[in-house]
């Protein structure tokens, strides 16, 4: 194993180790927003209905969801794998699992960038900067980017047809995923930016290493096996979401079940909001009584479907975090 080097990078500095756990202690704040928001238009609208609803669900069901966002995570952890294999990092995919799951834990930091303790875990136990692995974190993105505007569209084209804003957020998203794994597009778009703001010369030579470096993903042989696995881990959740609906009693066809998760979900990410919180839960509310579904049905059903996915994600997250980051200070320690 190559010398490790000590956490003196930007990507480090940014998160110190107070300032790391304040980050993890937004988790619960924005929660209990979140929740007491729910709540209240719960209560507003017909608390009754709400508590009647998600008492239908058994213990069985609620496994069954919880595991539907495992096989997603699990999968998108493969696929991180991959990535990290091709820039020749030597990690196992025991390894790979640990950070990216751990990574959960800081899901809800705003702009999710609190996941670049990934970065550090990497650095730590395969040694060199963290820039050199860095655009693992942009092309995971992009991949995810990528798979669910794959999956809107598809759904688009099958049932929602009805709903305007879900081709221009697939389409922003298409768009999004292709300048991030279009290597020299994004230079150059890396450096039309600098020259508009004339600052910061070295982080934006940074970026443009980066965007360079994308192109170890760029081909068939890559993109095909791990976009296969990002559509199957999304629609994972997807499948999760219309199997709550009916058995809430909601005669909603697949593909447009689909397509409301996955369009919620992509709304609430691009209002650049921590884990998307708040806004996807409003999106997916305001999907479901477009289909004609008040807040007894809605509220419920955005309630569940949240808690198995992202918050059973973060806290995944938080009972890893510790373990990545033993075991990454121990090889540290030993190198």
């Amino acid at each position: 194993m190559t010398p490790s080097t000590p956490d003196t990078s930007p990507v480090l500095t940014a998160l110190p180790p107070r300032r790391r756990w304040r980050e993890v202690l937004l988790a619960p704040a924005l929660f209990l927003a979140v929740a007491f928001g729910l709540i209240s238009l719960a209560m507003a609208t017909g608390w009754e209905e709400t508590l009647t609803q998600i008492a239908k669900l058994g213990w069985l069901q609620i496994l069954v969801l919880f595991a539907l966002s495992l096989v997603n995570y699990l999968l998108r952890g493969l696929r991180w794998h991959i990535f990290a294999r091709r820039m020749n990092l030597r990690v196992s995919i025991l390894q790979s699992l640990r950070h990216f799951l751990g990574g959960f834990a800081m899901s809800v930091t705003p702009g999710r960038l609190g996941e670049l303790i990934r970065l550090r875990w990497i650095a730590r136990e395969c040694g060199g900067r963290p820039e050199r692995s860095a655009p693992l974190v942009l092309i995971d993105r992009a991949s995810d980017l990528a798979a669910m505007a794959i999956i809107l569209a598809l759904s688009l084209s099958q049932s929602m047809g009805g709903h305007t804003i879900a081709a221009p957020v697939a389409a922003i998203a298409l768009l999004l995923a292709i300048v991030v794994t279009r290597p020299k597009l994004l230079t150059g778009l890396i450096k039309a930016t600098w020259k508009l703001i004339g600052r910061k010369p070295r982080f934006f030579a940074r970026l443009r290493s980066m965007a360079r470096s994308l192109s170890l993903f760029t081909s068939a042989a890559v993109l095909l096996p791990t976009l296969s696995l990002g559509l199957l881990g999304w629609i994972a959740e997807g499948y999760a979401f219309w199997l709550l609906l009916d058995w809430f009693g909601a005669n909603v066809p697949f593909w447009k079940a689909v397509g409301i998760f996955t369009l919620a979900t992509l709304a609430g990410g691009l209002t650049g909001a921590p884990g998307g919180v708040g806004g996807a839960e409003a999106a997916m509310i305001a999907l479901l009584s477009l289909e004609g579904f008040g807040p007894g049905l809605s509220v419920p059903a955005t309630i569940i479907i949240r808690v198995t996915t992202l918050w059973f994600a973060i806290i995944i997250g938080l009972l890893i975090f510790p373990l990545a980051e033993k075991k990454s200070r121990k090889t540290q320690l030993n190198s």
